[in-house]
């Protein structure tokens, strides 16, 4: 995808990099903030449960601060080569084999993503049984139980209807008035989940949040690293800053609006992360949306529960093309490296498109929790792309321009996300089997 013309030229592929128009600096803010704010802070609140208020937020800051410090790692690089995208600066520095990983990390990731997206919009509308617990969507509590209130029905209905002629736009920008929407009915989203936890804290409704984390015979030591790859795939947007930034005049504005963009994103997360505990405690759910199909016993505690329902599932909607424009693109190249333009094709754009959105719904289906998506996202290809190739290419450093401070803030990066996805992938292969046994 070209910073110019969108599906025009292809995402991965090394191209001109003077932009015909220019975005706006508020626009990237608005597209970087909706790339971040996406499944990732529906379990952010489980992710309290598990480590604690003090540690889930220090997790936080470190990981939006490593995040920041990894974009500029990549802007630079990008700047000081002759591509214009995160697979040629890859390839730059490691050859073929690092453009095709990164590749196949972006497909992973983003279509993880979508994946989670359709199984959130499922929870809102259809509802959700987790290990037997019946929770009922918005459509089944305002109507009951019927076949079109089904998920399987009604996410169908979502993607032929609503989804695909989202997809459709042809460049990021135009997708910056949705993703301004978005970001707004996020905050519809934060701002009365607060209010809630506020007046159930005032009416001593409240559980007492833990501080820190309590280890018992369920809760190891080792059980707290699968948190972290929750939070490291909420921050991952990597796939998208150059999309995004080259459409952008010039190389500080795409570094500015990740700075402004990552203080939102963090600010919110935390936010709904420890009003979300207030109100449900250790029953919350990883999918934190489920939670509200509870009544607080008043028509207008019914009211301020579908809200916020609604105002999530209204942003994943608007969020959803915006991840699929870098999925499409990379799926493209990197099925048809040799093949015309993509939008030179109509008949293979429309066919990628449709491909995309068939698997989705079929894997929304087949896996209803969010939480296996986003661990196993956050061990893998989330981690690699946030951190790990970013690190990787300051060490490689194939244009002479990192410095020795780079270099160390790079291997403590890599080093970091190495053991934590180590322990947290470890500790969930041995949570499966222990439950089985």
């Amino acid at each position: 995808m070209s910073p110019a013309t969108g599906l025009n030229v292809p995402l991965l592929p090394e191209e001109q990099k003077s932009p015909v128009k220019h975005a706006s600096v508020r626009g990237a803010v608005f597209n970087v903030s909706t790339s971040i704010i996406g499944a990732g802070i529906m379990s952010i609140p489980a992710t309290l449960k598990v480590l604690g208020v003090i540690p889930a937020f220090l997790l936080i800051v470190i990981i939006a601060v490593l995040a920041e410090i990894s974009v500029e790692f990549l802007m630079r690089f990008t700047h000081s080569g002759e591509t214009t995208t995160y697979a040629g600066i890859m390839k730059e520095s490691f050859g073929q084999v690092g453009s095709v990983l990164t590749q196949i990390c972006v497909i992973i990731t983003n279509l993880g993503c979508l994946i989670m997206y359709l199984i959130i919009i499922g929870d809102v509308f259809s509802g959700n049984q987790p290990e037997g617990t019946v929770h009922l969507g918005v459509l089944q509590e305002w109507f009951g139980v019927h076949w079109w209130n089904s998920r399987e029905f009604v996410i169908l209905i979502t993607i032929i209807f609503i989804l695909l002629p989202l997809v459709l736009f042809r460049r990021v920008e135009s997708l910056s008035f949705s993703s301004f929407i978005a970001v707004l009915l996020a905050l519809v989203f934060v701002g009365i989940s607060s209010v809630m936890a506020i007046i159930s804290l005032v009416g001593g409704k409240t559980e007492n949040p833990r501080m820190i984390p309590h280890l018992d015979n369920q809760t190891t030591f080792f059980d707290l690293f699968t948190a972290v790859p929750v939070i490291v795939t909420a921050f991952t947007f990597h796939f998208n800053v150059h999309p995004i930034g080259f459409e952008l005049g010039k190389p500080s504005d795409m570094i500015t609006a990740v700075r402004i963009s990552l203080l939102l994103c963090a600010a919110l997360y935390f936010t709904i992360g420890l009003f979300g505990y207030l109100l449900f405690g250790d029953s919350i759910m990883p999918d934190i949306l489920v939670n509200f199909d509870k009544s607080s016993g008043t028509a207008m505690g019914s009211l301020l529960n579908d809200v916020v329902r609604l105002s999530y599932a209204l942003h994943l909607l608007l969020v959803f093309p915006l991840l699929n424009f870098s999925l499409r693109s990379n799926i493209d190249e990197f099925l048809f490296p040799k093949k015309p333009l993509l939008a030179s094709d109509t008949r293979r754009f429309l066919c990628i498109t449709i491909v995309l959105l068939a698997f989705s719904y079929l894997a929304a289906i087949a896996f209803p929790n969010i939480w296996y998506l986003l661990n196993f996202l956050g061990s893998t290809t989330a981690v690699c792309l946030a951190f790990i190739f970013p690190g990787a290419i300051v060490l490689r450093d194939v244009h002479g321009v990192s410095t020795s401070r780079d270099r160390i803030t790079a291997t403590i990066m890599i080093v970091l996300a190495v053991v934590a996805s180590t322990i947290a992938i470890s500790t969930n292969i041995y949570s499966i089997f222990a439950s089985k046994s």
